[in-house]
Parts: structure tokens; C-alpha cells; sequence
């Protein structure tokens, strides 16, 4: 498995796709803006499932939580199964959301990518998309990466997604 950490419009997704290209192997893509979507509407703006503040801030809740573990443990299930696996994800919990990958990899080989990108560089990636809560970018540029552990980092601020897949490549070959 590969899995990208990185807040909201940093350049995971694009990484992801171009991670496909050059890979020589085939590799599944999941991400959690999919998870999200994925869930029933009740659960995208209640306290037990998620929230996004007017600020740009995010909140989970216990509803959510279930859900992604057993999210987690099918992707790490057909990893196990001999699927190749990238997890694009945007871990709110800094090291708590790593371990509880760690938790459900066990000894499942991963390489941890983290991708980082300057807080007014992915603001204003955020306001070009327009399908984002505005503030989300600034308030995960830093948080997310907090006690987080990688592999690997690689920088989208002045760096295509072409490039940075060819990094992480690099290190999967």
C-alpha cells in the first residue's frame, strides 16, 4: 500500500492519478473525499457523523469513526488479498489517525507519503475548486502532519503532480 497524507487541496488526488500512470503494476486508488461521499446524508452535517464549520474546520463523530475503520479494514483487506493499494487521505488526527492505520496494517508492507503544499498556495486551490468549505486548506496545511511519521514528503507548492509521482515511484520500484 501507498498512502498520502496531506490537508484539503494540497495535491493528493492529482499525485494519485499520476501515480497510476507511472506505476508499471495496475493500483486501486481510494480517497477519502469518496468515504465521505459515500456516506448517507444525514451523516455529512450531524455531530455523529461529520461537520464542516463556516471557518473551514472539520468535526467527526462517533457514527463517522465506525465507519471509517471498517473502510480502512476492507482497503487493508484487499491489500492483503493481493490488490495494490493508494490511499489518498487527510489524517484530522495528526498521529492518532496513523496509528489507527498502523493498527489495522499490522505487518502489511506501506510506504507513508507525506504531501505538503504552503497554506496560501492550496487556499488558493481551494477557491479555484469551489467545491470546498473555505478555510479548510490553512486549517489542515500544518495539523494534519503532526507527529506523523513518513516515508517519504514531497512539496505540490512549486512541484507538479507528475513529478511528485515520479518521486514516489522511485521508491516503490
Amino acid at each position: 500500500m501507498i498512502i498520502l497524507n496531506g490537508g484539503s487541496s494540497s495535491g493528493k488526488s492529482g499525485i494519485v492519478r499520476c501515480l497510476q500512470a507511472v506505476l508499471p503494476e495496475p493500483w486501486l486508488a481510494f480517497g477519502c473525499d469518496a468515504f465521505v461521499d459515500a456516506l448517507p446524508a444525514r451523516m455529512q452535517a450531524s455531530d455523529e457523523g461529520i461537520a464542516f464549520a463556516a471557518d473551514g474546520g472539520v468535526s467527526v463523530g462517533a457514527d463517522f469513526l465506525a465507519l471509517e475503520a471498517a473502510w480502512r479494514d476492507g482497503l487493508v483487506a484487499m491489500a492483503r488479498a493481493g490488490a495494490r493499494i493508494v490511499v489518498d487521505d487527510v489524517f484530522l488526527g495528526g498521529a492518532a489517525s496513523q496509528q489507527r492505520w498502523q493498527k489495522a496494517l499490522g505487518e502489511l508492507p506501506v510506504l507513508w507519503v507525506g504531501v505538503r503544499c504552503t497554506s496560501a498556495v492550496a487556499t488558493g486551490r481551494e477557491v479555484a475548486r469551489g467545491d470546498r468549505t473555505r478555510g479548510m486548506a490553512a486549517s489542515q496545511a500544518e495539523v494534519v502532519h503532526a507527529g506523523v511519521r513518513y516515508d517519504l514528503e514531497v512539496d505540490t507548492t512549486h512541484t507538479e503532480s507528475l513529478a511528485c509521482a515520479r518521486t514516489i515511484a522511485a521508491r516503490v520500484g
